[in-house]
């Protein structure tokens, strides 16, 4: 898997977009269930982004539809009812679902107001990134998993009415990233090998 991680400022604001793409020019059965679970966390997770919501809120979310996704995988142990209250799926996804984006790329901002999770508000912007992550060296983990990593990530504005997604033109589906790497492949006239 190939992670693309992109951040340009513009007009002195950042943006902050990764996809993640097969080497090949297809992905595995595994990475295509991993890369379409992360995508689905991060569909939900982009949906549930309005005024009102918190960061908190969207994270516990993602995490929920991650942890029920590895469950079904049999990656993590357990039931549904006690997975989320674990931290077992930490090992695959051990960071938050995303970050407040603005003249910097981690630009600063208050997650909580009072003790308690701040609420959004028309003209915030933050990213959306879930991920998923499965080292080569952890234990337990079915070979066909072991080193792969996906992220997928968006830049999401707040609205009065709910959330517009910034980086919505740049494709992220699994089946619009192989039609980029078909294209790629065959629009590909130097080889590696033909190079001095």
């Amino acid at each position: 898997m190939f992670d693309l991680r992109l951040w340009q400022p513009v007009g002195h604001y950042c943006a902050d977009i990764t996809r993640t793409f097969p080497v090949g020019t297809d992905f595995t059965p595994a990475q295509r269930r991993l890369y379409d679970l992360v995508l689905s966390a991060q569909e939900a997770a982009c949906g549930a982004v309005r005024p009102g919501a918190t960061v908190e809120s969207i994270h516990e979310l993602t995490v929920e539809i991650l942890v029920d996704g590895l469950l079904s995988l049999g990656l993590l142990p357990g039931e549904r009812p006690e997975a989320p209250r674990g931290e077992d799926y930490k090992q695959f996804y051990m960071h938050r679902t995303g970050h407040w984006l603005g003249l910097d790329v981690h630009d600063v901002g208050a997650y909580n107001l009072d003790g308690a999770p701040r609420p959004l508000e028309p003209g915030m912007v933050l990213t959306i990134e879930p991920g998923l992550y499965f080292s080569p060296r952890l234990d337990g983990v079915p070979d066909e998993y072991r080193g792969i990593g996906i992220r997928i990530e968006d830049d999401v504005l707040v609205t009065a009415d709910g959330a517009r997604i910034l980086t919505e033109a740049v494709p992220k589906s699994a089946d619009d990233i192989l039609e980029i790497r078909a294209q790629s492949s065959s629009n590909a006239s130097v080889s590696p090998a033909s190079l001095p």
